[in-house]
C-alpha cells in the first residue's frame, strides 16, 4: 500500500514537472475572419478590384483586406502563398520607426537628440555646423540635410562612419530628401541605446505580441540591422502591423506602442510635394507616408504596401513586383474604395462565391 501510494505521488510530481518544463506551444495569433458583407464591404466590388489589379499591375503577389478588425478578403498570386515571407523593401522603415517610438517611451532617447550624441567616436575629423545640427527627428522625417543618399552598400568603412562623413549641404529639418541610409542610422541608434539590434529589440515588444513569426532582417558587417530595407514577413503580418496602428497602438487590450507616437509618426510632419493627384506628394511623417483620402501608409519598392484608412476603419496589405507603384495605388482608390459602406450589407452568397473563386485562382505574371 505504501509503495503504491509512493508511486502515485511520484507520478503526479513527475507529470507536474513535465508540464512545467514542457508547456504547450503558445496559440498562433491570427486576425479573425469574416465575410465582406458582414463588415459592410461589397464582395462584387472587391472582385472587380482584384480583376483590375490582376490586369493592370504587373505583377501582384498578395492582397489582404481588413475591415473592423476582420479579414474579409485575402489572396495570393501563385507561386506566392500565405505562409511564404516576402521582402518588404522600404516598408521596413515603418517598423524601424516603431522601434524608435518604443525606445523614446522607455526613456532611452529623445527625437530632438543630436545624431552625433550617439556616435562620438565615429564623427569625421572636421564636424560641420550642419552635421552638429542633425537630430533624430531629421532622420525620421527624411530631412537630414543631405542632397543625395550615402552609398552604404559599396562602402568599405563602417556604415555609421560613412554616413557621418557624407556632405550636409542643407540645414537639417529644412529639405526633404528620401534617404534610406538615414533609416539605417535610426537602426544603429537603437543598437546604441538598447544594447540589442533592432530585430532583437522588437521581438518581445512588437513581433511576438502580434504573432509575427520568424521575421528575417539582414545585418551589416558591424552587426547592425539594415533598418531601411530588407525585412521579410508575411502578408498577414503586414495587415497586423497596420491594424495595430489603426488601433492607435493597442492590441488585445494592451498598449504596445504609445498612442502619441502613432499619431506623430503617421501625421504630416514635413511637406514633400504639391501635386494633389500624387500619393507621394501628400506629406511625410516618421517613416510613414501620407496618402490621398486621409489615409497613410508604409511602402516599399516594387509595390509593397501597408495602407491604413482611418475613415473606413480598414487596412490593406499588398505585396507585388511592379515598377509603377502610383498605378498600383490608383487601382485601390478607383476600384476598391467604393466597396466600403457604413453599415452591414445583406448576405450575398452568389457574389461571395465568385469572389472566393477569383481569389483562389490567381497566378503571378513572369
Amino acid at each position: 500500500m505504501r509503495l503504491t501510494k509512493f508511486i502515485t505521488i511520484f507520478s503526479v510530481i513527475a507529470l507536474l514537472s513535465f508540464a512545467i518544463g514542457h508547456s504547450a506551444p503558445a496559440a498562433k495569433v491570427v486576425l479573425p475572419r469574416s465575410t465582406p458583407e458582414a463588415q459592410g464591404v461589397d464582395s462584387a466590388i472587391i472582385r472587380a478590384y482584384i480583376e483590375a489589379a490582376d490586369q493592370q499591375v504587373n505583377s501582384m503577389h498578395s492582397f489582404m483586406l481588413v475591415r473592423h478588425g476582420y479579414v474579409v478578403a485575402e489572396g495570393w498570386w501563385k507561386p506566392e502563398a500565405a505562409e511564404k515571407p516576402h521582402v518588404m523593401h522600404s516598408l521596413s522603415k515603418s517598423f524601424t520607426s516603431t522601434a524608435i517610438g518604443l525606445a523614446v517611451s522607455e526613456g532611452k532617447l529623445n527625437i530632438d537628440d543630436p545624431v552625433l550624441k550617439f556616435f562620438p567616436n565615429d564623427a569625421p575629423a572636421e564636424v560641420t555646423d550642419k552635421l552638429k545640427q542633425m537630430r533624430v527627428r531629421d532622420l525620421l522625417t527624411m530631412t537630414s540635410g543631405h542632397q543625395e543618399e550615402t552609398k552604404l552598400m559599396t562602402s568599405t568603412a563602417p556604415w555609421v562612419k560613412t554616413f557621418l562623413a557624407h556632405p550636409v549641404p542643407h540645414k537639417p529639418g529644412s529639405h526633404f530628401q528620401y534617404n534610406t541610409p538615414g533609416s539605417f542610422m535610426l537602426s544603429a541608434i537603437i543598437s546604441k541605446v538598447t544594447g540589442q539590434n533592432t530585430l532583437e529589440y522588437l521581438k518581445p515588444r512588437l513581433f511576438e505580441p502580434l504573432g509575427i513569426e520568424n521575421p528575417e532582417w539582414p545585418v551589416n558587417n558591424q552587426g547592425e540591422i539594415y533598418g531601411g530595407w530588407g525585412l521579410k514577413v508575411r502578408t498577414e503580418d503586414i495587415a497586423k502591423f497596420g491594424q495595430l496602428y489603426l488601433q492607435k497602438g493597442k492590441w488585445n487590450g494592451k498598449q504596445l506602442v504609445p498612442t502619441a507616437w502613432v499619431e506623430q509618426a503617421t501625421a504630416k510632419q514635413v511637406s514633400n510635394g504639391s501635386d494633389p493627384a500624387k500619393d507621394w506628394d501628400q506629406g511625410y511623417g516618421f517613416q510613414f507616408w501620407r496618402c490621398r483620402h486621409n489615409a497613410y501608409r508604409g511602402d516599399g519598392a516594387n509595390g509593397q504596401f501597408c495602407i491604413v484608412l482611418p475613415e473606413q476603419d480598414a487596412v490593406i496589405a499588398i505585396t507585388a513586383n511592379t515598377r509603377d507603384m502610383q498605378a498600383e495605388l490608383n487601382v485601390v482608390w478607383d476600384k476598391l474604395l467604393p466597396a466600403f459602406h457604413a453599415k452591414k450589407l445583406p448576405t450575398n452568397q452568389a457574389e461571395l462565391s465568385k469572389l472566393k473563386d477569383t481569389l483562389a485562382n490567381l497566378t503571378a505574371r513572369q
